[in-house]
């Protein structure tokens, strides 16, 4: 049985003590933690977990085995340096950190201890219609990938949310899962703004549609656009040289009426991956016995930052902008 302690006891971080409670098989959570001692103390009644303020101080106790770290993004870096320092196997949900030189010194201190400790929560890689495109492309049947189109779309976005957020926020999905879909990793980056909606305010740009290219030569446009009022509509297309892969929609029944033919889009992001964020953390559980980590890596995260800081300066500057690594990718994560 895995002995995990959750770091970070917000709206996601209580939906992961459930899932790791209720849903997944050979885990159970011994200690959670939250800087806000009542957040920490209603997830412990979740789980029957131990209560600590203190990230360290958990990551520390001899009853946990593994880390699982839901905190804001600006706290990763500590946690992950600590478990990193402790020998604690990590879950750690998107952003690795905030910062592209934070990412880096995650990097550094996983590589130098010589073990394979921290995935990070892209999702999207276990999601089943991602999985089914993976799977073509690998099998080599349809050639080599050529062309990405992709569209991340939301019903609507509150006015705190502005135009770097489409990265950050939203397209920083797209950003790991796609490099991971071409085997590649990114050369250069650009950002294209249309007309704005009227759905939007003076703070955000949207729609936007951003271009990028890989090291291998594939080019990739992602529309996001968040404010389109229909639905959260995730499409992903890969032309290749003998055929054109386009990822299935989730799956809901198609109902004649009143003259109409109609089929229901989700409108929540967390119903339409709920499956691949179960799936994830299962397998994140499983590999442990292994000493194994599956899904997408810390290097991954370093990649997702440097692309996204990329991808903000073009939204300023409307520029083909360089991504370039400060280091070469270790032998360790090939």
């Amino acid at each position: 049985m895995l002995r995990v302690g959750v770091i970070g006891c917000g709206g996601m971080g209580k939906d992961h003590i459930k899932r790791l409670t209720n849903k997944i098989q050979g885990a159970e959570v011994t200690a959670v933690s939250d800087v806000f001692e009542e957040s920490a103390k209603q997830a412990a009644a979740i789980c029957g977990a131990k209560v600590y303020t203190d990230a360290n101080e958990l990551i520390n106790d001899p009853d946990v085995d593994a880390v699982f770290i839901v905190s804001p993004g600006f706290a990763h870096v500590e946690s992950l340096l600590t478990a990193i320092k402790a020998g604690k196997r990590i879950f750690c949900e998107k952003p690795l950190c905030t910062t592209a030189e934070d990412c880096l010194k995650v990097v550094e201190a996983e590589v130098a201890s010589g073990k394979h400790l921290i995935q990070l929560g892209f999702m999207r890689r276990y999601d089943k219609g991602y999985m089914q495109v993976k799977e073509a492309l690998t099998s080599g049947e349809y050639g080599e990938p050529l062309i990405l189109h992709c569209t991340h779309r939301n019903p609507e976005v509150g006015t705190n949310y502005t135009t770097p957020m489409a990265v950050h926020d939203t397209a920083i999905h797209e950003i790991d899962v796609l490099h991971w879909l071409v085997d590649d990793e990114y050369e250069s980056a650009q950002v294209i703004m249309p007309k704005v909606t009227k759905y939007s305010h003076s703070e955000l740009k949207d729609p936007q549609i951003m271009l990028l290219r890989t090291k291998k030569g594939v080019c990739i446009d992602v529309e996001v656009f968040v404010n389109c009022k229909f639905g959260y509509d995730i499409n992903c297309e890969v032309v290749c040289e003998d055929g054109a892969i386009k990822m299935p929609s989730p799956i809901y029944p198609s109902i004649r009426k009143n003259a109409a033919v109609s089929t229901t889009i989700d409108t929540d992001c967390f119903v339409r991956f709920k499956d691949a964020y179960d799936t994830e953390v299962q397998d994140w559980v499983d590999a442990a016995a292994e000493g194994a980590i599956n899904g997408p890596t810390a290097w991954d995260g370093y990649l997702a930052a440097i692309t996204a800081d990329a991808l903000v300066k073009a939204q300023e500057t409307g520029a083909v902008e360089k991504i370039n690594a400060a280091v070469e990718k270790p032998e360790f994560y090939k």
